[in-house]
């Protein structure tokens, strides 16, 4: 134990322990040191230097922030002005941790840009790393993803530049993060591996948690969703190492559910394509039936298991979340399971389930929380609309009420730099323009456009699917003659040549497709193109299952 004069020793330690990621040695020394930290005074020499090294390793897992809480009232705010600046410094970082655990990110940021301010004066490039790491954390959580990616790449460059490895590891976690948002998913996986090998002989068991979680995200992404929960299972391991109730744990749940949500609507698309094969061959082979009903049988079993996993993990997900007052991890909570309502017909409880999930974005300031409600319930009362199709005349609450949330939502997400998110909100803006009340073609349009430009074209991505549908649905509801008449004119907006081809596709194909008795073999032959994009177009158009 160190001597009650001296922080000296153990400021050393815990600094080390820190840049080197040596995390067991560090909880020991501060367990070891707990009656030190206990008569922390500010009247001590280098006392708000421990103080805010005490803040990173809560930030890692040690007490909690409350010990932080306990310990800040000790340095009153008239008596800052007789501290050395280094330790003033750390005294900020240290209230800076505690607007960030409070989801205060505006108020965090800056705490940490004031140390930023003064770089020329300290030179402290360990605090500076840190900092800059920090800014970066809370920018990605306000979905600030480019200016968060300048000051995580500046914090690691810092940290590379004193010898700390495992410490640029841990900044290369959030840099893969980032790449992953903007799309870059190998570069976000490369990135990841760097980050892995780095880490993989320490005891930094959460950092190495969040790897294997980064891993299932991907692999969620690009719809290896098996991959994904094997991947996330490994994160719960890793996390569970640290602490068996760590908070990461909850996020690895929401995941997992997620995954298997996506699985039961891939799960849902195939049965529709086999009750279909079947009501199209009319029941003429016994045999071949019957195996298809006993497949379809296993089908819908799988289909429920995945949703009762899928709510027992939100239910698990939502306790470790309400504990911790974590109002984006709520957030979540809430619209998966409106997700999973909305799956099933429940429509007043998917809207119920995201109106709450809004409230916490709301608490918050959340943009991103916010957005994400906001599509959730204009879907919800979309579906509403079109199950009363038939009645509706004149003024229509679900239908307005479905075009002011996706108006709502597009604003929000504006707010953000989550291309994809706002991408997701232009095309459920366009949903509801193209629906029979508001039956706004050209908006729809604009919508689709604007959800395009954000887009990569990818593989099967659910987003990517929606695009696709909202396409089907304008070309079936706008006059054909019309959109050719334009391009026949150079009429062609901001379109490329490539959306041009692409758009003229899914007018073409269909058309094809009826002339040729609905084969996609001779459409393929009849206008050189592969079979598989031939499906992909008429699955748009909603002619396949």
């Amino acid at each position: 134990m160190a001597d009650a004069a001296d922080y000296g020793e153990l400021l050393r330690q815990l600094r080390e322990d820190i840049a080197y990621r040596r995390l067991d040695s560090g909880m020991r020394c501060l367990e070891a040191n707990r009656s030190l930290i206990g008569s922390l005074a500010p009247t001590r020499k280098s006392a708000g230097v421990l103080l805010g090294y005490l803040a990173q390793w809560v930030d890692i897992g040690f007490e909690g922030p409350q010990l932080i809480k306990r310990l800040l009232p000790r340095f009153p705010k008239d008596s800052r002005a007789a501290l050395p600046l280094l330790d003033y410094l750390h005294l900020r970082m240290a209230e800076g941790l505690v607007a960030m655990v409070e989801e205060n990110f505006e108020r965090a940021i800056g705490h940490f840009a004031f140390v930023e301010s003064v770089e020329e004066e300290v030179r402290d490039r360990e605090l500076l790393a840190i900092s800059n790491f920090w800014i970066g954390r809370c920018l990605r959580s306000q979905g600030r993803y480019d200016d968060a990616l300048s000051y995580t790449v500046k914090a690691r460059e810092l940290a590379q530049e004193l010898g700390y490895g495992q410490m640029a590891a841990v900044m290369q976690v959030l840099e893969s993060w980032l790449a992953f948002q903007k799309g870059k998913l190998q570069e976000a996986a490369r990135t990841l591996q760097e980050a892995e090998a780095a880490l993989s002989q320490t005891d930094d068991w959460v950092n190495r948690g969040n790897i294997q979680s980064a891993y299932g995200r991907i692999a969620r992404r690009e719809a290896r969703y098996e991959r994904a929960l094997e991947y996330f299972e490994k994160a719960m391991e890793e996390y569970a190492k640290r602490n068996p109730r760590h908070p990461n744990l909850a996020r690895s749940l929401v995941n997992m559910a997620s995954a298997e949500r996506l699985m039961r609507l891939q799960l849902r698309k195939k049965m529709d394509a086999a009750a279909a094969s079947r009501k199209a061959s009319g029941g003429r082979e016994a045999a071949a039936a019957a195996d298809t009903a006993n497949t379809m049988a296993e089908a819908r079993r799988q289909f429920a298991r995945l949703r009762e996993k899928a709510v027992e993990q939100l239910q698990a997900a939502g306790a470790i979340y309400q504990g911790q007052g974590n109002h984006r991890g709520m957030g979540a909570v809430h619209i998966l399971r409106g997700f999973l309502c909305l799956d099933s017909g429940e429509l007043d409880s998917a809207g119920s389930e995201a109106a709450e999930a809004f409230r916490h974005g709301e608490q918050k300031a959340d943009y991103i929380l916010m957005a994400r409600a906001r599509i959730l319930q204009s879907i919800v009362e979309n579906s509403k609309f079109d199950e009363q199709i038939e009645e509706a005349s004149g003024a229509n609450p679900h239908a307005q009420l479905a075009h002011d949330f996706a108006r709502d939502a597009v604003e929000f997400a504006k707010h953000t730099q989550n291309r994809r998110l706002l991408a997701r909100a232009h095309v459920c803006q366009g949903m509801t323009f193209a629906n029979d009340f508001f039956d706004n073609v050209e908006a729809a349009r604009q919508s689709c456009d604007a959800a395009a430009a954000l887009l990569k074209p990818q593989g099967p991505d659910y987003i990517w699917d929606d695009l696709q549908e909202l396409k089907a649905r304008i070309l079936r509801r706008g006059p054909v003659d019309t959109v050719l008449r334009e391009w026949s004119q150079g009429l062609v907006g901001d379109k490329t040549f490539q959306q041009i081809t692409e758009d003229f596709a899914h007018i073409i194909i269909p058309k094809v497709w009826e002339r040729e008795e609905r084969k996609v073999s001779r459409v393929a032959a009849r206008l050189s193109i592969s079979p598989k994009k031939v499906r992909r177009i008429l699955r748009a158009a909603g002619l396949l299952g």
